[in-house]
């Protein structure tokens, strides 16, 4: 049996001699698709509808020996509640001012006036507005943005229904315009006029059942369908954030294997033994917090643990690690031509998109030309420079405080001892990451101010420049401190007997006895190990326990306001909301990698908490927040510079790391210049016999400005302390000067060979697959080939 939707009531078929039925079905749902079978027929019926305006009728024809019912009109299946794409919310108990009131009836008016339909429902304190864009919008939207890309000449391709991310992305668009006359949702929410407005959650349950849940922790991520939910952006960020989480794996067990490649020396390194063995040789007192001199052999644990990440594979991870991030931007660059070209995204272009927005939203727009102030940008740069001194002024206080905590806690908590140097360490990695935490959010102020001071052009516009503005910002939030404690910490403080001091009071803080490396390695696995459980712990539970908070109350007993109700006591979310969880990324990335020489568990820790931030970002976004509006993208735009960025910043940091902070450079320096393997490798003689009372600058104690407030001065008439100072004169000895040489050749050769390696690595993996080139070069063929042999082609 056949149906066809053409108009008419009763018409007699001549062909068969029998009735054609008719049954109208009251809206355009019943009857969607295009050529699509539809049962809206008898069993073993086939009926076919045609999409006209907002009805369709049916016509079902029987076959040879059939008979049909006759039927009445409308009474086709009930009609499916209608689909809302927006809902608003009104605060009644608020609403006092008629003056909102009007602005409100002006906004829904004006709605009505471009082709709106909109449903108003009420309960005791608020009263929602269903929002329903004309399905003629979404027509002229498609008639814009057809491309030849997409279109095939002769066919038709128009789809028989907007997607429902588009139908949401065109809506908010709308809604939030400027270029419209009267106020834009945005600004009626931000005056009170609408306490929310967002998009509905509807058809989440694959998602919660396939990918927001705990126990998928471990399974693919379904990116198509997060695509056809939350649009190409969020899916985009879905695809690297587990491309990066996957990468992670072989540099996660490469910096496993070089920690715990140290144990296997251990107890077998000859500079560990030597100082275990130092039980003559005493240090100077490195603080006014430490009045006595210290044994060198009591730190003899701290030297066998730093001996775990300050080793000879430190440089063959740094330079891998190096490697290692320009294969994955490489790869990722791969993987994301790939998706793309399957969302038939290739050739898809920004400008077009917005310009086609627009002039749906308003008959009479205009793109907004380039421009460009030099008075402006040079305000931004000295605001961007005054800003930065402020994070690194930040670090100063980090400074000023571990100076003066280092004196409180030896008279305040006189039981630590020698453990006054750790805990003034560990709780100043502490205090950064509280500063960290205050930084950020007047870091995100700032930036959004000197954003809109520039006056962006489009939103994608001011977005990026709101991403490098903000990321430079946070970057030195997180790193100052990480930059002091690995180059200037323990260089600037002056040597026994003339000593730098704060205000002339007190002396500046030291490294550890076993070097700055140790600090260097608690710093980042504090803030790392915080950053990554408090964090997420409280990304977590604090949109859960306020969605529960929220939630206490029983939504209402009709389906369509009980739904509109959960979606709106769901966590609301920003313009930003997606742009938080990139950046968090960033700063993740920048720790994984650029002071990974000094912290080499660092890949470990990220692919750990990677894994859990997948399912945590999912579970919020489908099951905790209200529905993100969507976006459409192509790439993950300004943050794949971000991270090329990185890259580069962490092969410099590395090299200095190892040049400057560990003790690689001098080690081989005194195994090759002025050990006992000078001359060659004896079998008899560890090449690094005699390194740890080489590595010791002497002084003597009659020399301090009031030896007899040091405890024990007497007995003792030289002390050691770490750098290379000729006794006599505390000069820089000769070795001083040979080793900075060393330290500066080093660091330019490692860093000229790591980006050469980078450089090769880019050139051997090109970013897009052959696959994808000739798919693409196959498309432009095929639109040739059609122009070629179309008649209007052919020569007259």
């Amino acid at each position: 049996m056949k149906a066809t939707c053409v108009g008419g009531s009763k018409l007699p078929d001549e062909k068969h001699s029998s009735t054609i039925h008719v049954l109208a079905c009251a809206t355009a749902q019943s009857c969607l698709t295009l050529g699509d079978p539809m049962d809206c027929g008898p069993p073993g019926s086939s009926v076919h509808g045609i999409f006209q305006g907002e009805e369709s009728l049916r016509i079902l024809v029987p076959t040879e020996g059939e008979s049909l019912p006759l039927m009445d009109i409308n009474t086709c299946e009930t009609e499916a509640p209608e689909l809302w794409d927006y809902v608003f919310v009104v605060d009644r108990r608020t609403q006092r001012n008629l003056g909102q009131v009007q602005r409100q009836r002006q906004f829904l008016e004006k709605l009505e006036n471009q082709g709106f339909r909109y449903k108003a429902m009420e309960d005791q304190e608020k009263e929602f507005f269903g929002i329903r864009a004309d399905n003629r919008m979404f027509d002229r939207y498609w008639r814009l943005t057809e491309t030849e890309d997409t279109v095939p000449r002769g066919e038709l391709s128009r789809p028989a229904s907007i997607r429902a991310t588009n139908r949401i992305r065109i809506v908010d668009f709308v809604l939030n315009s400027k270029m419209a006359a009267g106020d834009t949702l945005q600004d009626l929410v931000k005056d009170g006029v609408f306490e929310a407005g967002f998009p509905l959650h509807k058809g989440e349950e694959h998602l919660k059942k396939k990918w927001a849940r705990w126990r998928s922790m471990f399974q693919r991520q379904p990116i198509s369908d997060i695509r056809d939910y939350f649009g190409e952006k969020v899916a985009l960020y879905f695809a690297w954030l587990g491309w990066y989480t996957y990468m992670l794996v072989p540099a996660a067990v490469i910096g496993l294997i070089v920690f715990l490649s140290g144990f296997s020396q251990f107890e077998a390194s000859q500079i560990s033994k030597e100082i275990c063995k130092a039980h003559d040789i005493y240090m100077c007192p490195r603080g006014d917090h430490n009045r006595r001199f210290q044994r060198l052999s009591d730190t003899c644990a701290y030297a066998k643990l730093t001996h775990l990440f300050d080793n000879e594979g430190t440089v063959l991870f740094a330079i891998f690690m190096a490697l290692w991030a320009t294969v994955f931007l490489e790869l990722w660059k791969r993987e994301r031509a790939r998706v793309v070209l399957q969302w038939e995204l290739y050739g898809w272009d920004e400008d077009q998109e917005e310009m086609a927005l627009g002039l749906i939203s308003c008959p009479d727009y205009q793109p907004q030309l380039h421009q460009h102030s030099y008075l402006r940008s040079t305000v931004i740069l000295l605001l961007s420079l005054l800003m930065i001194c402020l994070m690194i002024g930040m670090a100063h206080v980090l400074v000023v405080y571990r100076v003066l905590a280092a004196a409180l806690f030896n008279s305040a908590l006189p039981f630590l001892g020698e453990q006054v140097t750790t805990a003034v360490v560990v709780s100043g990695a502490l205090v950064h990451y509280v500063i960290i935490l205050i930084m950020t959010k007047i870091n995100k102020y700032v930036a959004l101010k000197l954003c809109d001071f520039e006056k962006p052009r489009t939103f994608s516009e001011r977005e990026s420049k709101f991403t490098i503005k903000f990321f430079t910002l946070q970057f030195f939030a997180h790193f100052s401190s990480l930059i002091y404690i690995a180059f200037i910490l323990g260089r600037i403080n002056g040597h026994p007997g003339k000593t730098v001091r704060l205000a002339g009071l007190w002396k500046l803080e030291e490294c550890h006895l076993s070097g700055c490396m140790m600090d260097l390695f608690v710093q980042m696995a504090i803030i790392m190990g915080l950053k990554q459980t408090l964090s997420n712990c409280v990304e977590y539970l604090k949109p859960w326990l306020a969605h529960k908070c929220r939630s206490l109350r029983a939504p209402s007993q009709d389906p369509e306001l009980g739904h509109w109700q959960r979606n709106y006591r769901l966590n609301p979310v920003y313009t930003f909301s997606l742009f938080n969880e990139f950046m968090e990324m960033m700063i993740q990335y920048g720790f994984t990698t650029i002071f990974v020489a000094a912290f080499p568990l660092a890949p470990l820790l990220a692919l750990f908490s990677n894994l859990v931030e997948i399912r945590l970002d999912a579970i919020k976004m489908v099951r905790l927040q209200r529905r993100l509006v969507p976006r459409k993208a192509k790439d993950i735009g300004t943050w794949l510079q971000v991270l090329e960025i990185i890259g580069v910043l962490a092969v410099i940091a590395n090299g200095m790391v190892i040049a400057f902070t560990s003790e690689f450079i001098p080690r081989v320096v005194y195994k090759y210049c002025y050990g006992p393997c000078r001359r060659g490798a004896q079998s008899e003689v560890d090449c690094f016999t005699g390194y740890v009372n080489h590595s010791l600058s002497v002084f003597y104690t009659k020399d301090f400005q009031d030896p007899a407030k040091i405890e024990g001065w007497e007995n003792v008439t030289e002390c050691r302390y770490r750098d290379y100072f000729s006794a006599q004169d505390s000069n820089f000895s000769e070795q001083q000067w040979f080793l900075l040489a060393i330290r500066l050749a080093f660091l330019i050769l490692f860093e000229h060979v790591a980006l050469c390696i980078k450089l090769i690595a880019a050139w051997f993996v090109p970013d897009v697959p052959q696959s994808v080139k000739n798919e693409v070069l196959k498309k432009k063929y095929q639109r040739l080939e059609e122009k070629s042999c179309s008649p209007k082609s052919t020569d007259v």
